[in-house]
């Protein structure tokens, strides 16, 4: 995945897209520890999810494609808006590399 795709990283996230073999889109998360509590990295991990679940695969309607999102350690601070935010506008990206 590091060598092909598309890459964009914003104030709290490093994000990756690449084309998939399967008719589907499939997202992964990268949530380092950071020095943070398991329940400060489940709360992103969930806040996460959640966002590319209902801003990205849902509404946009992106298909074959292979998604990973990687934490950076300002995403721990973030608020829900902000990361909210930063999804949709990789949200707009995608769709408009399509």
């Amino acid at each position: 995945m590091r060598q092909t795709g598309r890459r964009w990283r914003t104030e709290h996230l490093d994000v990756r897209a690449t084309a998939s073999p399967l008719s589907f889109a499939r997202s992964g998360l990268v949530v380092p520890k950071h020095g943070k509590t398991s329940v400060e990295r489940n709360r992103l991990k969930r806040r996460l999810r959640e966002l590319v679940r209902t801003r990205i695969l849902a509404p946009a309607g992106i298909r074959g494609i292979d998604l990973v999102i990687r934490a950076l350690p300002a995403a721990y601070s973030a608020s829900f808006v902000e990361l909210e935010q930063e999804i949709a506008g990789i949200a707009r990206r995608l769709s408009a590399s399509d």
